[in-house]
């Protein structure tokens, strides 16, 4: 066995952790850090009004991510938190845990229906933030929002408004069914409801991170390959040179998602709900300072993830970061790499909580109670989603490609032989 050493690499500061010490530091407290205030001042809880006339009748336009007052069409966006916070400045610097506002601790015993008296006419309204940030007054139709943030989880720090308008998504959905239609099942496609295509916000954590990676494994050099016959059957061999190997690598990452909600983490609630994070990514550069009105028309979803919960997910995800970035190193080694023993060491990190726009459709299979969804990312169209199968038109699908390889097989060997 040959020893290596990688190129240009520093010395580590001591023996890998154990597997004890590895579990103590994920499950460890996070860092303290100094809090950035994310929420805008300029709201409160109640009438959002328009900057130029003081309507309160204010919408989201899909077409431009806009505001839009209704009374009389005057266009704005709010602030992005990206210039208005730095949230792209200083990743390198980043020490300790960052924790903005609005993805601060949730308090498990903070109400979720708060009562706003509204404006306009005085009467109460109630808000249920656990299901949506606004609500209509009975009495005089205005609409009244949620702005200052709660320890309940329910307002995050910055939201990235709605790109596509649902006739895109519908259009988006129906194209996704019809290239999977040969084994959908026929209920699916007879019971397209486009009205049951929903816009919903979901809650996301979206981190900046300045860490540190090391690994240490075995990887192999092929120097010798052959053939053997055995009975009727040629088996190949190959001999190799194996080294001991050890890796570090110092990175940055800028605006990492992972969701905020553990539901949908959950592969044995029986949804295929999961199939959200396959429309990754967002564009979260664009995102915006928060503002409820950019809510209206639309639900969401409440975080019930802290930090302190998704500190092992963000280290498992910078291992994975750090892998790849080591990879171009590993070139040498034909035989591949076997890593045994992996570090993480995460210097700094920013917390930021988001809503990300997302169309939904929902199908539930009555034949075995699976909930379906198909996901559309609502920024850039990307699609995905599942179908309940049709099992005869699966097999007979199956039957048929199978027939068709065979009669292919046969004409080869009709035609040269």
């Amino acid at each position: 066995m040959t020893q290596e050493s990688a190129p240009q690499q520093p010395p580590f500061d001591g023996p890998p952790l154990s597997l004890e010490e590895e579990l103590a530091a994920a499950r460890a407290e996070p860092e303290p850090g100094p809090s950035i205030e994310t929420v805008n001042e300029s709201l409160k809880d109640g009438l959002n009004r328009c900057p130029k006339c003081g309507g309160t009748d204010v919408q989201l336009r899909g077409s431009t991510g806009n505001l839009v007052c209704l009374f009389c069409r005057h266009e704005w966006q709010e602030a992005r938190v990206e210039e208005e916070f730095g949230l792209g400045e200083g990743i390198d610097q980043l020490d300790g845990t960052v924790i903005a506002s609005g993805a601060r601790r949730i308090q498990a015993d903070v109400a979720d229906v708060l009562t706003f008296k509204c404006e306009a006419c005085g009467a109460e309204v109630v808000v249920d933030t656990a299901h949506a940030l606004n609500a209509r007054c009975h009495w005089c139709r205005h609409t009244l929002n949620v702005n200052q943030q709660i320890a309940n989880g329910a307002v995050p720090d910055a939201v990235l408004p709605f790109k596509l308008t649902k006739d895109e998504a519908v259009e988006k959905i129906r194209g996704f069914a019809s290239k999977r239609r040969l084994f959908a099942h026929k209920r699916f496609k007879a019971e397209f409801v486009p009205e049951n295509v929903l816009g919903v916000y979901l809650p996301y954590l979206v981190i900046d991170a300045r860490a540190e990676s090391e690994y240490w494994g075995k990887a192999e050099v092929e120097t010798r390959r052959w053939t053997e016959k055995q009975g009727d059957k040629s088996v190949t061999y190959y001999a190799a040179d194996v080294y001991r190997i050890s890796r570090k690598v110092a990175f940055t990452v800028d605006d990492l998602t992972i969701e905020g909600a553990a539901e949908r983490a959950d592969l044995s609630s029986g949804t295929t709900n999961n199939i959200v994070n396959s429309v990754l990514p967002f564009d979260t550069k664009n995102a915006v300072r928060w503002n409820a009105s950019y809510l209206v028309g639309f639900t969401s979803e409440k975080r019930d993830l802290d930090v302190e919960n998704l500190g092992p997910v963000l280290e498992d995800q910078l291992l994975s970061i750090g892998r790849s970035q080591v990879e171009p190193s590993l070139g040498r080694f034909d035989r591949g790499v076997r890593w045994e023993q992996e570090r993480i060491d995460v210097g700094g990190s920013r917390w930021v909580s988001m809503y990300l726009p997302v169309w939904l459709y929902s199908y539930r299979q009555e034949s075995n109670g699976l909930l379906h969804y198909i996901a559309v990312n609502a920024r850039t169209g990307e699609t995905m989603g599942s179908i309940p199968v049709s099992k005869p038109r699966l097999l007979l699908a199956a039957l048929t490609v199978g027939t068709v390889l065979e009669g292919v097989a046969g004409a080869i060997l009709v035609a040269t032989s």
